[in-house]
């Protein structure tokens, strides 16, 4: 198989277009990394993947970080037989955002009560989804959890709602199995990332297209 046909073209504007995308997209990996810092410190529970990051990285001792790289190393794994194509999106995302939890795990107190863990819950998922619509717009591929859903969706025929369901409920229930952290959290998360998704994408996709076609112009003149 040629590499080509593996990996997403990068289609750009100009160059300082490419560069103002890497740039928004590596902002936009770090600050959802931040996000689920966040979340994860607040103590409310936290989002189905991250239940089972947490509870592998309790019965491993393994960080918290590293195993969600391992998670969306293995997830791409997955991509194989659904013959999905990766963007450089796809590969930032799977080993950037670890990290920048890891490190926003060092820097963030574990809050004093409940009453400063929820409304740091809540500003995690809203940041999450403001850093998901600025990768998301960068337009580098999709990260390797939604490109299982997509890929899934693709070769099975089902509908979205039903295969992002059964993905994120069984690994909801391995998670907790494991003992991550279930709770209030992961209620607002499931019904509320997607409304906040929803508001904050269109927004930074509309930006992001103004800008590239005024770097089009301005590389025509």
């Amino acid at each position: 198989m040629q590499l080509r046909s593996v990996f997403l073209p990068i289609s750009a504007t100009s160059r300082r277009d490419v560069v103002e995308r890497v740039a928004q997209l590596l902002v936009g990996l770090f600050l959802y990394g931040v996000a689920l810092g966040l979340m994860v410190r607040a103590g409310i529970g936290v989002a189905p993947w991250d239940v089972l990051a947490l509870g592998v990285s309790g019965q491993t001792g393994i960080g918290y970080g590293v195993v969600t790289v391992l998670v969306s190393v293995l997830v791409l794994l997955l991509w194989i037989p659904l013959r999905q194509r990766v963007g450089l999106g796809t590969l930032l995302n799977a080993l950037l955002v670890g990290p920048s939890a890891d490190l926003a795990l060092v820097v963030i107190p574990v809050p004093a009560s409940i009453w400063v863990g929820a409304p740091m819950f809540v500003a995690g998922l809203l940041l999450l989804a403001f850093a998901t619509g600025l990768y998301i717009a960068a337009d580098f591929g999709p990260g390797p959890r939604d490109g299982l859903m997509t890929g899934l969706v693709g070769r099975t025929g089902w509908p979205v709602w039903l295969v992002r369901t059964l993905i994120e409920g069984s690994v909801l229930l391995v998670g907790s199995l494991l003992g991550g952290p279930v709770g209030v959290g992961t209620v607002l998360f499931a019904f509320g990332v997607g409304p906040l998704i929803g508001w904050f994408l269109p927004w930074t996709t509309r930006i992001r297209a103004a800008r590239s076609h005024q770097l089009a112009r301005a590389t025509a003149r």
